[in-house]
């Protein structure tokens, strides 16, 4: 006699629910995230292709709907008080990501010994970067003035001569501003750079501690190349603040003393509304995402390449 082979459920029965059964059960989450949607589409994405729009048009007080081309952007290329403030943001960009670079990963380096007390120091150096730079910049403007910061202080204590006053000084304002700016930063390269050396291979300490290697060229030759993606993340992150940098600056210093710690973006917002010339300010304005842009996209085009690499394995 003949065996009878029953049939077996079907692959989908099996498997996966249905489409239908499953874009049901997702519809909450999707009415969920409707509102965050909307906000991105309208406010965001929104407003960015409004900026550009203004900034193509002859917009003053209030905004008009012509066209006059480049004017704006030739306006503020010719613009003293516009190179001045880009000149400022490339010696606060390199000062900045560099040290930012450096100290985040001497400290990760640090950390990374084992060292007793790890995650506490973790905490006390990631820390400064939960608070406000408006906060940050506050504190330090306290702790720099010369009429009630370490100046005075110093001079209290019996040394009259003593003088700090960077932050008054146009020749060192800039610097002042780099200063608040690393010391709240760098805890953020120091955690993703730490993550970064926990997953190196401890058995390559090992094994160039055997064939005499030094410390320093092990970290070196050894451990920066396999850290790239860690540095690559941090920079475009601290690149990022670079371009939008103006909370600290306003807090420090109001973009003084005259113009010697102007920025683009403080000089945005005083286009925008204290001179009341919005088509210019947009100009700018667009300028500068541009400029994100330019920084974001190889970034991410290099992850996805190295995705796709991956997946192909």
């Amino acid at each position: 006699m003949a065996s009878t082979t029953l049939p077996g459920p079907s692959p989908r029965a099996a498997g996966k629910p249905a489409r239908g059964a499953s874009l049901w059960r997702s519809l909450p989450a999707q009415i969920a995230l409707l509102p965050m949607a909307v906000t991105v589409l309208v406010v965001y994405i929104g407003t960015l292709f409004w900026s550009a729009r203004i900034s193509v048009s002859s917009s003053k007080v209030f905004p008009r709907d012509d066209f006059v081309g480049l004017s704006q952007y030739e306006k503020l290329f010719e613009n003293e008080r516009w190179a001045i403030s880009l000149n400022h943001l490339l010696i606060f960009g390199v000062l900045f990501v560099g040290a930012c670079l450096v100290l985040g990963f001497l400290l990760a380096v640090f950390l990374d010994q084992r060292i007793r007390g790890e995650d506490v120091l973790r905490t006390i150096f990631l820390y400064p970067y939960a608070m406000s730079f408006v906060a940050t910049g506050l504190v330090w403007q306290w702790m720099l003035n010369p009429q009630l910061g370490i100046q005075a202080t110093v001079r209290a204590l019996g040394f009259p001569e003593f003088t700090f006053d960077w932050i008054v000084n146009q020749r060192f304002v800039l610097y002042t501003i780099v200063i608040a700016a690393v010391w709240q930063a760098s805890g953020l390269v120091m955690a993703v750079l730490l993550a970064g050396l926990r997953g190196v291979d401890e058995s390559l300490w090992h094994a160039a501690r055997i064939d005499g290697v030094p410390r320093w060229r092990y970290y070196l030759s050894i451990v920066m190349p396999q850290l790239a993606p860690a540095f690559g993340t941090s920079f475009v992150l601290l690149a990022v603040g670079v371009v939008k940098v103006f909370d600290v600056v306003v807090a420090m210093t109001q973009g003084g003393p005259g113009d010697a710690s102007e920025v683009p973006a403080k000089f945005i917002y005083d286009y925008l509304f204290n001179r009341a010339n919005i088509g210019l300010a947009s100009a700018a304005s667009t300028v500068m995402l541009l400029t994100v842009l330019a920084l974001l996209l190889p970034w991410w085009y290099a992850r996805a390449m190295k995705a796709k690499k991956e997946a192909q394995r």
